[in-house]
């Protein structure tokens, strides 16, 4: 297909190559409308993007192949009002051309308000792997904004009510397979103050208690993760949980928040001695084993794998005895 415009005219193919781009129904919108060819200082990122454009192996891919093929898909842009213009899918594609030296790109410019350039943004993206919770906390949240704004205007001119959150959720995980309530577990994660969201971007804090913690106050969140770093440690969930319950009735104070962090003394396991010592216990270290279980297994759950797991060792011991 070659199309022809002020700045010139390309001829583009779509091999199955092009996979690595963009989405099926975005190639598909690209055969239908006028491509051209823009000189990459033209090209604007999209304000607030949420998607990171990293420099790891798939964008090494990336280069390689724009440097064999060009760029296969179009990117999609809309005018902007200083001159240029604004990306809207195509951040990934626009940095391989600048790390491969290519000038100019193949892009359609479309005409759309800022609630539709949102949606489509984000659904571009969210088709992708490897996108970190954060970037969907982010991007989940601008489009669940850009619905509601647009359920709100049609609301005025249809005099029909306008979408909730938990239906508009359902609206946002719909194309990218998550629940309404996932998207909204997701969204709580914009309340995380910078260095908690920087540490569930570097996969030191687990999905769920981040959740949960997402409910402190940013001062109680400061206060956690000046107890978190002075101790390295990482909260449960269990015991995200209990500092989420104590938040809640405000009484997340200093010992509190100890009380709920400190390492309990470990779980005491029935003695294997002589029926002489009924009354002792053996002892074991918490730390010697917790590396065998999830990182919010509570003692109870670690003491009962225990059990069943001598409980197994024994049978098998004793069936071991009968066989010879």
């Amino acid at each position: 297909m070659s199309a022809r415009g002020p700045y010139g005219s390309v001829k583009i193919n779509l091999p199955s190559l092009d996979s690595l781009f963009s989405t099926e129904e975005e190639r598909q919108e690209a055969k239908l409308e006028k491509v051209r060819e823009i000189p990459i200082s033209e090209l604007y990122p999209f304000t607030d993007h949420p998607f990171q454009v990293r420099d790891d192996e798939e964008m090494q891919k990336m280069v390689e192949s724009v440097k064999t093929y060009g760029v296969l898909t179009p990117l999609i842009v809309r005018p902007r009002d200083e001159g240029g213009f604004e990306m809207i899918a195509g951040h990934r594609r626009k940095h391989a051309c600048e790390l491969a030296g290519i000038e100019k790109m193949p892009v359609i410019i479309r005409e759309m308000d800022d609630d539709t350039a949102v949606i489509l943004m984000v659904d571009s993206n969210c088709q992708r792997e490897n996108i970190s919770a954060i970037e969907k906390a982010k991007a989940y949240k601008m489009k669940l904004e850009a619905i509601k704004r647009q359920a709100g205007r049609a609301s005025k001119e249809n005099s029909r009510q306008v979408v909730g959150n938990l239906e508009s959720a359902e609206i946002v995980g719909r194309d990218a397979g998550e629940s309404g309530r996932q998207v909204q577990r997701y969204i709580r994660l914009n309340e995380l103050i910078p260095k908690l969201q920087d540490m569930v971007e570097e996969k030191k804090l687990k999905f769920n208690p981040a959740v949960e913690l997402s409910y402190l106050t940013p001062e109680e969140q400061e206060q956690f993760l000046d107890y978190i770093d002075s101790e390295g440690c990482t909260p449960s969930l269990s015991q995200a949980q209990q500092l989420k319950a104590a938040s809640k009735e405000k009484i997340l104070q200093e010992d509190k928040l100890k009380s709920i962090m400190a390492p309990r003394p470990p779980a005491p396991v029935p003695s294997m001695k002589s029926k002489e010592t009924p009354g002792e216990n053996l002892m074991i270290p918490v730390l010697q084993v917790q590396r065998f279980f999830p990182q919010d297994a509570t003692r109870e759950q670690m003491l009962a794998h225990i059990i069943r797991a001598l409980e197994a060792f024994h049978r098998s011991r004793q069936q071991r005895g009968q066989e010879r």
